[in-house]
């Protein structure tokens, strides 16, 4: 489709002359351009105990963060935090917050390739809880439920992984699911289920029926 307008030109003492003009194009703005001129920060807290793996992970971390999506990075040891900044020729002006999801994911126990993904897909998410928002447990009974969990060799945990398609972290008292919204609910069920005391073997029935209704949907 031709998106040039014809308009009339009457020239003194000549004959009516058609001119085409037309549409005006415009470049789209830069992140920086959209800010105003200002540069946008982000900063995420790294506790002591990761120091040591964001140290051997840093280059697989910075590279994709300063080449794809031109953001400025650097570890600020005094705050013990990690600075990111929009630069000039940042094109995408949800890449600063994308970033720090990225960073932040692998702070919270997220393999680099695992967390990699919110870089690239759009409708990635981090959700985090503690077993004691679900039940309050001591003693002996916290120490089964994380074990109900993970399962024996992390078994129980990777099949919720493969058949809800997310990645599970268990720290401690504390879960992060990394996933889209649905499939961190289903997954989020079928952790809280393994809480309350249900055993392995009924959860896994759950997952194969949910599992069969989301390849149906897809």
């Amino acid at each position: 489709m031709d998106d040039s307008t014809m308009t009339e030109v009457t020239m003194p003492g000549a004959e009516t002359v058609v001119a085409e003009v037309g549409k005006p194009q415009f470049k789209a703005l830069t992140a920086h351009e959209i800010a105003g001129g200002k540069f946008q920060f982000r900063k995420v807290f790294v506790p002591s105990h990761r120091y040591t793996p964001l140290k051997t992970h840093w280059m697989e971390i910075y590279t994709p963060i300063t080449e794809q999506m031109k953001i400025d990075m650097r570890m600020n040891l005094k705050s013990k935090k990690v600075e990111l900044k929009t630069r000039r020729d940042t094109l995408d002006g949800g890449s600063l917050q994308k970033c720090a999801d990225f960073v932040h994911a692998f702070i919270l126990g997220f393999d680099v390739q695992d967390a990699i993904a919110l870089l690239r897909l759009d409708d990635l998410y981090v959700e985090s809880f503690e077993i004691k928002d679900v039940k309050t447990l001591r003693g002996e009974h916290l120490s089964r439920a994380i074990g109900r969990l993970s399962g024996k060799g992390g078994k129980t945990k990777f099949a919720i992984e493969n058949s809800t398609r997310t990645r599970i972290v268990i720290a401690d008292q504390r879960i992060h699911i990394l996933g889209s919204f649905a499939n961190i609910r289903v997954a989020r069920d079928a952790l809280c289920s393994l809480i309350l005391g249900s055993p392995a073997g009924k959860v896994y029935s759950k997952l194969r029926a949910v599992a069969s209704r989301m390849a149906e949907q897809f």
